[in-house]
């Protein structure tokens, strides 16, 4: 009998019965999505958040046209998924901010993944049975960051100022041609998932597609800085070209880390890579600013 239990008796059972039904019996009353993180099944739901409507603007266009609430989905890489930083990533920051601004209650699902590229968020789209796809589908609000890793294998010669990613000395030259292809069908993906309903589409560019701040200054030479920089307004023309074509919105976070007294040192992780908790707040109020551009009343 050693590692092994006795079966329980009547009344152990009668308890379990009990406390089964009782279960049943509050998600039925509450909804599956007031239990946030609850799981029948026994796993956490990961990535997605419930968070309740704010008393303000109840009365508000938006508040009208979708009384039970919105839907935001994030999709991207680690600065979506929060890497880095113990603190609510941004697209959770946003949620917040939004049912707060809306007045109604906001779903957010939260499926950034930690080095993906543009190509393999293209391809989880394509999939119409992955969670991104279903997501996206349900979603009245898409938060998309994609495409600083498609140039993670020149990392070393972008840092160290041997490829400047200028005319003539340009190593990123395919990458860059194919993440702004890949940015734009990941967006039509999500457009034809959404069937023309009413929808936001929020693409943001990067700060910095490598390391920033004090941790840059210290690890690479200047002209290694400087290249990074040029990277990254090249992959930011890149994306935004791609919104555009695609009827999306671009959302800038270049200037509003880049602009501030002392640079984006104080936004970033101790890695010098990711956002901080200022970082995320930074990067939910700048996509707040960006208004709902699509989402109509109807």
């Amino acid at each position: 009998m050693t590692g092994r239990r006795r079966p329980p008796g009547s009344k152990a059972l009668w308890v379990l019965v009990l406390a089964c039904l009782g279960a049943v019996l509050l998600v039925t009353a509450l909804g599956p999505g007031l239990l946030t993180g609850f799981d029948p099944m026994g796993t956490a739901a990961s990535g997605a958040t419930d968070l309740p409507a704010g008393a303000a603007h109840r009365d508000g266009p938006i508040a009208h046209a979708y009384p039970h609430g919105l839907r935001v989905v994030a999709l991207g890489d680690s600065v979506t998924s929060g890497a880095n930083c113990d603190c609510d990533a941004f697209p959770v920051v946003y949620g917040r901010m939004l049912a707060r601004q809306t007045g109604v209650p906001v779903h957010v699902d939260n499926l950034g993944v930690g080095g993906l590229g543009s190509a393999g968020l293209l391809k989880s789209l394509d999939d119409t049975t992955s969670p991104e796809a279903r997501a996206v589908a349900d979603a009245h609000v898409a938060l998309v960051t994609i495409g600083a890793n498609d140039f993670g294998d020149h990392h070393a010669d972008i840092t160290s100022g041997q490829c400047s990613g200028s005319p003539g000395d340009d190593c990123v030259a395919d990458e860059m041609a194919a993440m702004r292809s890949h940015v734009r069908d990941i967006l039509e993906r999500a457009r034809a998932l959404r069937h023309s309903q009413p929808t936001t589409v929020l693409v943001t560019g990067y700060w910095n597609v490598f390391e920033d701040g004090d941790v840059a200054r210290a690890s690479f030479p200047a002209s290694g800085r400087a290249a990074t920089i040029q990277l990254t307004l090249r992959a930011n023309a890149a994306i935004r070209s791609a919104a555009q074509e695609a009827g999306a919105t671009y959302v800038d976070l270049y200037h509003p880390f880049q602009d501030r007294p002392g640079g984006p040192t104080g936004l970033l992780a101790d890695d010098g890579d990711h956002p901080s908790a200022h970082g995320h707040a930074l990067t939910a109020e700048v996509l707040m600013a960006a208004g709902l551009p699509g989402l109509t009343a109807r």
